[in-house]
């Protein structure tokens, strides 16, 4: 097949911004020279690789060539940076070309992710990121949407390698407030049948799992859902609901803000870095950076820290 890299890049800017018009805005050109780049690749490929619909989004035989189109962009942008060109194409967006898209839980976003993604910026390493809880987050690297992904799954995903990062630890906690109004007696089974609780979104599963460590059974309490790290811990402040926030969040509240409703049990959830097998400095540089994040903000394999028994369950 004779793959021209243009076309490989409007193809990657089509799935990225959703429509013709879209990615023709970003690549500086006139929506009928994307449209017949995408003739032309679909031609030389012999399958249709994008649904026209709104959103675009790849077909199954897309996804394996956008694969394709992100590895050869990536290796295209690591050697003409050693020849020192900032971009294969003079007319080219730099950032846009050179932009890694990975995968990260909104907890760890939050929390320890952003010092990396500042560190991999001084180094010219731009990314975009998809928020995904992390027990769902492989799949974009299995559609090749994404490049790398923090994932509490330790699988390697095909074509990928995977590094530890570490543990996120999690609390049930509540306001003082709201101990005494729903929980006076502590985590009772009757109290947290009753006692309102937040869940982040429909993937979460972190409180139901607190649950039945606390009875094996049908639970069904009044619950909220909150869709923002950042706001998740403060709901809990307000008295909305109790809820799991990581340890990171809770060091953040004075001391009697936020407290423990079962100061027994803590969750723990270990997290893993996949990336691509792909011989790239900028994808290199991006996994060090984040390598070394979490080494200064999560508990590393093997470390104990004094506190509540652990509990062996993993979240959402």
């Amino acid at each position: 097949m004779d793959l021209h890299l243009e076309q490989l890049r409007t193809f990657a800017a089509v799935v990225d911004h959703g429509s013709f018009e879209a990615a023709a805005r970003r690549l500086h050109v006139t929506p009928s020279a994307v449209s017949q780049r995408m003739k032309a690749l679909e031609s030389t490929i012999g399958r249709v690789l994008v649904e026209r619909a709104k959103p675009a989004r790849p077909t199954p035989s897309g996804r394996v060539v956008l694969r394709l189109a992100r590895q050869v962009a990536l290796l295209a942008t690591d050697a003409f940076r050693e020849l020192g060109q900032d971009s294969v194409d003079p007319a080219a967006d730099p950032v846009e070309f050179s932009r890694i898209p990975i995968v990260v839980n909104g907890d760890s976003l939050n929390t320890w992710v952003l010092p990396a993604l500042a560190a991999a910026a001084r180094e010219r390493v731009c990314v975009d990121v998809y928020r995904e809880d992390q027990d769902h987050s492989v799949e974009l690297l299995r559609q090749g949407t994404a490049m790398a992904a923090v994932t509490s799954d330790s699988r390697p995903v095909q074509g990928c390698a995977v590094r530890p990062l570490g543990r996120m630890r999690y609390w049930p906690m509540a306001s003082p407030e709201f101990l005494r109004t729903w929980l006076p007696e502590g985590p009772t089974v009757e109290g947290l049948s009753r006692a309102p609780m937040l869940v982040f979104d429909r993937q979460d599963d972190l409180q139901e799992r607190y649950l039945r460590r606390r009875a094996r059974r049908a639970w069904d309490p009044p619950c909220h859902y909150v869709p923002s790290s950042g706001d998740f811990p403060e709901a809990i402040r307000l008295g909305i609901g109790w809820g799991m926030v990581p340890e990171q969040q809770r060091v953040r509240y004075p001391a009697g803000t936020l407290v423990p409703i079962d100061p027994e049990v803590v969750v723990e959830v270990p997290l893993y870095w996949q990336q691509w097998r792909l011989d790239s400095r900028l994808l290199d540089v991006l996994a060090e950076c984040v390598a070394a994040a979490a080494a200064e903000s999560l508990d590393q394999p093997g470390s104990e820290r004094p506190g509540p028994r652990k509990s062996g369950e993993t979240g959402g």
